[in-house]
């Protein structure tokens, strides 16, 4: 239920954050959040992580199919402990939620602007912190099998 949960409230706020930025800004609009930290810049992005790859929506369509299929699966059918549910939901509805930019307008809407880094958005957020998590979960796992 966990794995439900957390990729159904991820998404909800992935989308409505980006439906707030499609209706207030400008495609390359920028406000200053934090000065010097944070800006909220409107970003079209039709690549990848950090646009790489532009205009290659069918090779990210089909990736994120698979990896969405593969991690339902995966929480469907195995006994996952409750870690594993909010990884796999976090990293599902991080996908979840740049896919359905890319079937909407063929790119993904990003607007967290760092300054020094590319411009990302709560789904990428969501991919990258379940990400590092699930490294985390299983390098913990490996130490604490080495120990028994």
């Amino acid at each position: 239920m966990r794995f439900w949960l957390i990729t159904l409230l991820v998404l909800a706020i992935d989308q409505l954050s980006k439906l707030w930025v499609v209706n207030n800004f400008a495609p390359g609009d920028s406000r200053v959040v934090m000065d010097k930290v944070l800006w909220l810049t409107y970003v079209q992005n039709q690549g990848a992580a950090f646009g790489i790859l532009p205009g290659r929506s069918w090779l990210f369509f089909i990736c994120a199919i698979l990896a969405i299929v593969i991690l339902v699966t995966i929480n469907s059918r195995q006994r996952l402990s409750a870690a594993m549910q909010v990884i796999f939901g976090l990293i599902t509805a991080g996908t979840a939620g740049n896919l359905l930019d890319r079937l909407r307008f063929n790119y993904v809407v990003d607007f967290f602007d760092l300054g020094w880094w590319p411009v990302f958005n709560i789904a990428d957020m969501a991919i990258v912190c379940g990400a590092i998590l699930l490294v985390v979960k299983l390098l913990w796992n490996e130490k604490g099998e080495s120990r028994a």
